[in-house]
Protein backbone atom coordinates (compact mmCIF):
# COMPACT_ATOMS: atom_id res chain seq x y z
CA UNK A 1 0.00 0.00 0.00
CA UNK A 2 1.13 3.47 -0.76
CA UNK A 3 0.00 6.83 0.36
CA UNK A 4 1.17 9.94 -0.79
CA UNK A 5 0.13 13.35 1.41
CA UNK A 6 1.38 16.89 0.68
CA UNK A 7 0.07 19.68 2.42
CA UNK A 8 1.11 23.81 2.09
CA UNK A 9 2.78 25.84 4.90
CA UNK A 10 1.38 29.07 5.67
CA UNK A 11 2.66 33.34 5.15
CA UNK A 12 0.58 35.20 7.93
CA UNK A 13 -0.49 38.39 6.50
CA UNK A 14 -2.44 40.11 9.36
CA UNK A 15 -3.91 38.80 12.46
CA UNK A 16 -2.00 36.23 13.77
CA UNK A 17 -1.82 35.35 17.27
CA UNK A 18 -5.94 36.21 17.57
CA UNK A 19 -6.29 33.09 16.34
CA UNK A 20 -5.20 31.85 19.99
CA UNK A 21 -8.47 30.67 22.21
CA UNK A 22 -9.87 32.75 23.83
CA UNK A 23 -7.83 35.81 22.69
CA UNK A 24 -10.30 36.57 20.04
CA UNK A 25 -13.18 36.52 22.24
CA UNK A 26 -11.75 39.81 23.51
CA UNK A 27 -11.37 41.70 20.48
CA UNK A 28 -14.23 43.27 17.42
CA UNK A 29 -14.17 41.56 14.05
CA UNK A 30 -11.10 39.32 15.14
CA UNK A 31 -9.75 37.62 11.91
CA UNK A 32 -6.62 36.34 10.23
CA UNK A 33 -5.72 36.52 7.02
CA UNK A 34 -3.24 34.30 5.31
CA UNK A 35 -1.93 32.81 2.19
CA UNK A 36 -0.52 29.06 1.37
CA UNK A 37 2.78 28.94 0.35
CA UNK A 38 3.01 26.58 -1.99
CA UNK A 39 -0.01 24.45 -4.57
CA UNK A 40 0.57 20.82 -6.17
CA UNK A 41 -1.54 21.12 -9.42
CA UNK A 42 -0.54 23.02 -12.43
CA UNK A 43 -3.84 23.96 -13.83
CA UNK A 44 -7.48 23.77 -12.70
CA UNK A 45 -8.99 21.51 -14.84
CA UNK A 46 -11.78 19.00 -13.92
CA UNK A 47 -12.79 15.96 -15.82
CA UNK A 48 -15.24 13.74 -14.47
CA UNK A 49 -15.47 9.87 -15.92
CA UNK A 50 -18.07 6.84 -15.36
CA UNK A 51 -16.57 3.61 -16.04
CA UNK A 52 -19.86 1.82 -15.78
CA UNK A 53 -21.66 4.15 -17.55
CA UNK A 54 -18.71 4.71 -20.39
CA UNK A 55 -19.25 8.34 -20.46
CA UNK A 56 -16.75 11.28 -19.80
CA UNK A 57 -16.76 15.39 -19.79
CA UNK A 58 -14.00 17.84 -19.10
CA UNK A 59 -14.16 21.55 -18.11
CA UNK A 60 -11.18 24.07 -17.93
CA UNK A 61 -11.94 25.05 -14.31
CA UNK A 62 -14.36 25.05 -11.16
CA UNK A 63 -16.07 28.27 -12.80
CA UNK A 64 -16.87 26.62 -16.52
CA UNK A 65 -18.28 23.73 -14.59
CA UNK A 66 -20.60 25.39 -12.74
CA UNK A 67 -21.66 27.78 -15.83
CA UNK A 68 -22.60 25.00 -17.64
CA UNK A 69 -26.05 24.65 -18.26
CA UNK A 70 -26.36 20.84 -18.89
CA UNK A 71 -23.93 17.82 -17.84
CA UNK A 72 -23.43 14.01 -19.30
CA UNK A 73 -22.58 13.12 -15.67
CA UNK A 74 -24.67 15.25 -13.28
CA UNK A 75 -24.36 13.59 -10.52
CA UNK A 76 -20.72 14.02 -10.71
CA UNK A 77 -21.26 17.42 -11.95
CA UNK A 78 -22.97 18.77 -8.64
CA UNK A 79 -20.90 17.10 -6.29
CA UNK A 80 -18.18 18.59 -8.04
CA UNK A 81 -20.03 22.45 -7.94
CA UNK A 82 -21.16 21.68 -3.81
CA UNK A 83 -17.84 21.15 -2.54
CA UNK A 84 -15.79 23.59 -4.90
CA UNK A 85 -12.55 21.69 -5.08
CA UNK A 86 -9.96 24.80 -4.87
CA UNK A 87 -7.56 22.65 -7.39
CA UNK A 88 -8.20 20.30 -10.48
CA UNK A 89 -9.29 17.28 -10.14
CA UNK A 90 -10.05 14.05 -12.25
CA UNK A 91 -12.53 12.06 -10.65
CA UNK A 92 -13.22 8.08 -11.84
CA UNK A 93 -16.37 6.50 -10.45
CA UNK A 94 -17.20 3.25 -11.29
CA UNK A 95 -20.77 1.11 -10.01
CA UNK A 96 -21.29 -2.35 -9.71
CA UNK A 97 -25.15 -1.89 -9.65
CA UNK A 98 -26.43 -0.99 -12.51
CA UNK A 99 -28.32 2.50 -12.97
CA UNK A 100 -32.03 2.55 -12.30
CA UNK A 101 -31.89 -0.93 -10.58
CA UNK A 102 -33.66 0.92 -7.47
CA UNK A 103 -31.04 -0.12 -4.72
CA UNK A 104 -29.73 2.94 -4.29
CA UNK A 105 -26.88 3.10 -6.01
CA UNK A 106 -26.95 7.10 -6.61
CA UNK A 107 -27.14 7.86 -3.25
CA UNK A 108 -24.45 5.26 -1.96
CA UNK A 109 -21.92 7.02 -4.64
CA UNK A 110 -22.82 10.23 -3.26
CA UNK A 111 -21.96 9.32 -0.34
CA UNK A 112 -18.80 8.02 -1.43
CA UNK A 113 -18.05 10.96 -3.24
CA UNK A 114 -18.79 13.31 -0.10
CA UNK A 115 -16.20 11.00 1.91
CA UNK A 116 -13.78 11.65 -0.85
CA UNK A 117 -13.95 14.90 -1.02
CA UNK A 118 -13.50 15.57 2.46
CA UNK A 119 -10.66 13.72 3.14
CA UNK A 120 -9.46 16.07 0.02
CA UNK A 121 -10.20 19.28 1.26
CA UNK A 122 -10.58 18.53 4.86
CA UNK A 123 -12.56 19.11 7.56
CA UNK A 124 -12.77 20.97 11.53
CA UNK A 125 -12.57 17.57 12.18
CA UNK A 126 -9.19 17.23 11.07
CA UNK A 127 -8.02 20.76 11.95
CA UNK A 128 -9.23 20.10 15.79
CA UNK A 129 -6.76 16.98 16.03
CA UNK A 130 -3.90 18.28 14.38
CA UNK A 131 -4.33 21.35 16.87
CA UNK A 132 -4.54 19.69 19.88
CA UNK A 133 -2.09 16.91 18.91
CA UNK A 134 0.54 20.02 18.48
CA UNK A 135 -0.42 21.40 21.75
CA UNK A 136 0.52 18.73 23.50
CA UNK A 137 3.98 18.61 21.81
CA UNK A 138 4.95 21.84 22.15
CA UNK A 139 3.68 21.82 25.38
CA UNK A 140 1.72 25.31 25.26
CA UNK A 141 -1.55 26.86 23.41
CA UNK A 142 -1.69 26.47 19.78
CA UNK A 143 -3.72 28.73 17.39
CA UNK A 144 -6.17 27.63 14.97
CA UNK A 145 -5.10 29.53 11.77
CA UNK A 146 -2.21 27.13 10.90
CA UNK A 147 -3.72 24.25 10.03
CA UNK A 148 -6.11 25.56 7.14
CA UNK A 149 -3.70 26.84 4.66
CA UNK A 150 -2.53 23.02 4.32
CA UNK A 151 -6.05 21.38 4.30
CA UNK A 152 -7.26 24.58 1.59
CA UNK A 153 -4.22 26.18 0.06
CA UNK A 154 -5.02 29.42 -1.74
CA UNK A 155 -5.58 32.91 0.42
CA UNK A 156 -7.62 32.91 2.45
CA UNK A 157 -9.51 34.86 5.94
CA UNK A 158 -10.99 33.13 9.18
CA UNK A 159 -13.64 34.82 10.81
CA UNK A 160 -12.77 34.37 14.55
CA UNK A 161 -16.67 34.22 16.18
CA UNK A 162 -18.38 33.35 19.41
CA UNK A 163 -20.57 30.99 17.78
CA UNK A 164 -17.32 29.46 15.87
CA UNK A 165 -14.34 29.44 12.84
CA UNK A 166 -15.55 30.01 9.79
CA UNK A 167 -12.98 30.23 6.77
CA UNK A 168 -13.31 32.43 3.47
CA UNK A 169 -11.90 31.99 0.68
CA UNK A 170 -10.10 35.47 -0.45
CA UNK A 171 -10.70 35.79 -4.39
CA UNK A 172 -7.01 36.78 -5.01
CA UNK A 173 -5.15 37.08 -8.26
CA UNK A 174 -2.28 34.08 -7.26
CA UNK A 175 0.14 35.26 -9.93
CA UNK A 176 0.08 38.59 -8.90
CA UNK A 177 0.24 37.82 -5.44
CA UNK A 178 3.58 36.04 -6.42
CA UNK A 179 4.96 38.37 -8.42
CA UNK A 180 4.89 41.07 -5.08
CA UNK A 181 6.41 38.45 -2.83
CA UNK A 182 9.53 36.73 -1.46
CA UNK A 183 10.25 34.48 1.00
CA UNK A 184 12.58 34.66 2.70
CA UNK A 185 14.97 32.55 5.65
CA UNK A 186 17.10 34.44 8.00
CA UNK A 187 18.54 31.26 9.34
CA UNK A 188 17.64 31.78 13.22
CA UNK A 189 14.54 29.82 14.15
CA UNK A 190 12.95 30.03 17.44
CA UNK A 191 9.86 28.27 19.05
CA UNK A 192 6.88 30.61 18.19
CA UNK A 193 4.84 29.28 20.21
CA UNK A 194 6.80 29.97 23.34
CA UNK A 195 6.67 34.05 22.23
CA UNK A 196 2.88 33.70 21.66
CA UNK A 197 2.22 31.62 24.95
CA UNK A 198 3.95 34.36 26.84
CA UNK A 199 1.69 37.13 24.84
CA UNK A 200 -1.64 35.57 25.44
CA UNK A 201 -0.49 35.03 29.13
CA UNK A 202 0.06 39.05 29.65
CA UNK A 203 -3.19 39.43 27.50
CA UNK A 204 -5.28 36.79 30.20
CA UNK A 205 -2.82 38.96 33.16
CA UNK A 206 -5.04 41.87 31.80
CA UNK A 207 -1.95 43.90 30.23
CA UNK A 208 -3.79 47.14 28.95
CA UNK A 209 -1.04 47.86 26.18
CA UNK A 210 -0.96 44.49 25.11
CA UNK A 211 -4.98 44.44 24.59
CA UNK A 212 -4.70 47.41 23.21
CA UNK A 213 -2.16 46.41 20.32
CA UNK A 214 -4.52 43.18 19.79
CA UNK A 215 -7.45 45.92 19.12
CA UNK A 216 -5.10 47.30 16.55
CA UNK A 217 -3.98 44.41 15.20
CA UNK A 218 -7.82 42.99 14.96
CA UNK A 219 -8.85 46.59 12.84
CA UNK A 220 -5.43 45.93 10.56
CA UNK A 221 -6.71 42.57 9.67
CA UNK A 222 -9.99 43.60 9.15
CA UNK A 223 -8.96 46.19 6.69
CA UNK A 224 -6.45 43.49 5.35
CA UNK A 225 -8.91 41.43 4.12
CA UNK A 226 -11.01 44.09 2.37
CA UNK A 227 -7.46 45.34 0.62
CA UNK A 228 -6.82 41.64 -0.49
CA UNK A 229 -10.12 41.82 -1.76
CA UNK A 230 -10.38 44.28 -4.26
CA UNK A 231 -6.04 43.65 -5.07
CA UNK A 232 -5.19 46.98 -3.14
CA UNK A 233 -1.56 46.64 -2.62
CA UNK A 234 -0.42 49.51 -2.05
CA UNK A 235 -2.60 49.59 0.93
CA UNK A 236 -1.87 45.78 1.58
CA UNK A 237 1.52 46.79 2.21
CA UNK A 238 0.76 49.57 4.74
CA UNK A 239 -1.36 47.67 6.78
CA UNK A 240 1.33 44.82 6.50
CA UNK A 241 3.93 47.48 7.85
CA UNK A 242 1.49 48.85 10.89
CA UNK A 243 0.49 45.54 12.15
CA UNK A 244 3.98 44.30 12.09
CA UNK A 245 4.96 47.82 14.23
CA UNK A 246 2.03 46.78 16.95
CA UNK A 247 3.08 42.88 16.62
CA UNK A 248 7.00 43.93 18.06
CA UNK A 249 5.46 45.95 20.52
CA UNK A 250 3.55 42.71 21.90
CA UNK A 251 6.72 40.38 21.92
CA UNK A 252 9.88 42.03 21.19
CA UNK A 253 12.27 39.35 20.86
CA UNK A 254 10.42 38.07 17.48
CA UNK A 255 12.51 40.65 15.64
CA UNK A 256 16.33 39.67 15.03
CA UNK A 257 19.28 42.09 13.85
CA UNK A 258 19.39 40.92 10.37
CA UNK A 259 15.46 41.85 9.99
CA UNK A 260 16.28 44.82 11.31
CA UNK A 261 19.19 45.50 8.54
CA UNK A 262 16.98 44.07 5.89
CA UNK A 263 13.77 46.42 6.99
CA UNK A 264 16.50 49.60 7.28
CA UNK A 265 18.34 49.04 3.70
CA UNK A 266 14.71 47.67 1.63
CA UNK A 267 14.44 50.10 -1.03
CA UNK A 268 11.39 53.01 -0.67
CA UNK A 269 7.86 51.58 -0.68
CA UNK A 270 8.90 48.11 0.44
CA UNK A 271 7.41 46.39 2.98
CA UNK A 272 9.07 43.64 4.91
CA UNK A 273 7.63 41.43 7.68
CA UNK A 274 8.46 38.32 9.59
CA UNK A 275 6.49 35.75 10.83
CA UNK A 276 5.80 34.94 14.83
CA UNK A 277 4.22 32.22 13.87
Amino acid sequence: MRIVSKSACRVDVAGGTLDIWPLYLYHANACTVHFAVDRYREDSRIVLRSRDLVAQEQFGSLAELSSAKKYKLPLLAELVRFFAPPMGIDLDTDSEAPAGAGISGSSSLIITLASAFNRLLGNEALRNVAQNIEARIIKVPTGCQDYYPAMYGGVGALELRVDGIRRVALPVDHEDLISRTVLAYTGEPRNSGINNCEVTKLHIDGGKQVHRNFDMIAGIAHAMRSALRVGDWAEAGRLLREEWSFRKKNAPGICTPLIDEIVKVAPKGVTVRASDG
